[in-house]
């Protein structure tokens, strides 16, 4: 790490990353030549950083002469000048301001997803500070963006600029056979792959949708699924507002089977770019499509043009259907009824179905309980859009709102959609 300015180690429960983190950044502080050095530990919250490492870093620092321990700032000072301090990333504006010689980042697929790029990148900018990056697998979060890249970089593992290292518990031997086997005993394979053998493929803890997932792959329903020119293609959407956009494409047959045959996310663009993506998908695979359905938040006016987005999609030719709003429990038990029904393409939905994957209840570490309300983050999108998606599928025809305010089609008139469309005919049958 010595020789890299960003790195990254994967580490399994109880491997001593703590420890690590608190004498790299103790030997920082006691070797950088600059001016009053600057060096920080950022967990997850500022409650774990205090409970971790707080007492290692003044354990390992007590043999050190002329230091001084601020305890109301979890702050060491060094002979030298230098400085390690501890942070919590669920406050990550009171790291704002300051310069960073260096900074270990742990557990960082718990953090805020920007955090880095928002905040301690700039941080180190002026001293050209290094950064490490430590954690468990937690899913297909940041930490593995980080890792395996995202877009046009190709990750810390394949980039010879940064420095990467894998610790599982069968490579280091750390703990004993039967504590190994013991563990075993109580945890399920997702928890033991997950924590002690560094898997990012397992179920994250508390996953809303595991159990419905990997019945799907046992049946083998995460497969390839071609599209059907037959079928019309219908999309659900759920619209960020400053936030990512998620949209699901599916064909769903008379017999209640609904095959997801493309999945697309992005951000900070508004809805004409979304209906150019329609379009080009129409281009490249034939789509011709049935209905877009739309949460029922797309009817609230918006602040600055007194117009909802609603409003702005009809303008731009993009006609959307809105599905009832309904309690988060509700949206989450359609969707643990519907995806038995489902099939997904595995390559073009590989995003979607990692949101699914990694949807899990948000978790009170002071009570050690799970919270009622899933974690916002990256995930949150491509679920909440299924959730959409069931819930319309799921709701009984005879409680759904007036043809003038339908949000759902026959799939007799969806068919003849479709033939009109390739016949180059409106909805009535006209040209």
């Amino acid at each position: 790490m010595d020789i890299h300015r960003f790195g990254v180690v994967v580490c399994h429960r109880r491997f001593g990353k703590s420890v690590l983190a608190v004498n790299h950044l103790i030997k920082g502080a006691l070797t950088c030549t600059r001016q009053r050095p600057r060096f920080a530990y950022i967990g997850p919250t500022y409650r774990q950083a205090k409970g971790n490492v707080w007492d290692y870093l003044k354990y390992y620092s007590k043999p050190i002469p002329g230091i001084s321990i601020n305890e109301s700032e979890l702050r060491v000072d060094y002979p030298n000048g230098g400085q390690v301090r501890l942070f919590g990333g669920d406050n990550p504006d009171s790291l704002r301001g300051f310069y960073l010689d260096g900074v270990v980042v742990d557990e960082y697929g718990l953090h805020q997803s920007d955090i880095f790029t928002t905040v301690l990148r700039p941080a180190l900018a002026d001293r050209e500070g290094w950064a490490l990056f430590e954690g468990t697998p937690n899913g297909k979060n940041q930490f593995h963006e980080l890792i395996y890249g995202n877009g046009d970089w190709h990750g810390a593992i394949h980039d010879p600029k940064w420095f990467y290292a894998s610790y599982k518990v069968s490579d280091t031997h750390v703990l004993s056979d039967a504590e190994l086997a013991a563990a075993r005993q109580v945890m399920t394979a997702d928890e033991y792959a997950q924590e002690f053998e560094c898997s990012f493929e397992a179920s994250v803890k508390g996953a809303v949708f595991a159990r419905e997932l990997q019945a799907a792959r046992e049946a083998g329903r995460l497969t390839r699924v071609p599209y059907d020119p037959v079928l019309p293609v219908d999309t659900d959407w759920d619209l960020g507002i400053g936030d990512a956009t998620a949209i699901w494409f599916s064909q769903s047959l008379y017999s209640g089977e609904v095959r997801l045959i493309d999945y697309y996310e992005h951000s900070g663009e508004g809805l004409a770019h979304y209906k150019q993506i329609l379009n080009d998908k129409t281009s490249k695979h034939g789509y011709a499509y049935g209905v877009h359905y739309a949460p029922h938040d797309i009817e609230v006016k918006e602040f600055g043009s007194g117009r909802s987005r609603l409003e702005t999609a009809r303008s731009l030719g993009l006609h959307f259907q809105v599905v009832p709003k309904t309690s988060l429990d509700d949206g989450v038990h359609n969707v643990r009824m519907l995806l038995p029904r489902c099939y997904f393409d595995l390559e073009r939905c590989q995003d979607g179905i990692e949101c699914l994957q990694n949807y899990r209840w948000d978790y009170n570490t002071r009570i050690q309980e799970f919270k009622g309300l899933p974690v916002h983050d990256w995930a949150s999108h491509g679920a909440d859009a299924f959730r959409g998606l069931a819930t319309r599928h799921l709701t009984p025809r005879e409680k759904k709102k007036p043809r003038s305010e339908v949000y759902d089609v026959d799939p007799i008139e969806r068919q003849q959609m479709v033939r009109r469309q390739r016949a180059g005919l409106g909805r009535g049958g006209y040209r």
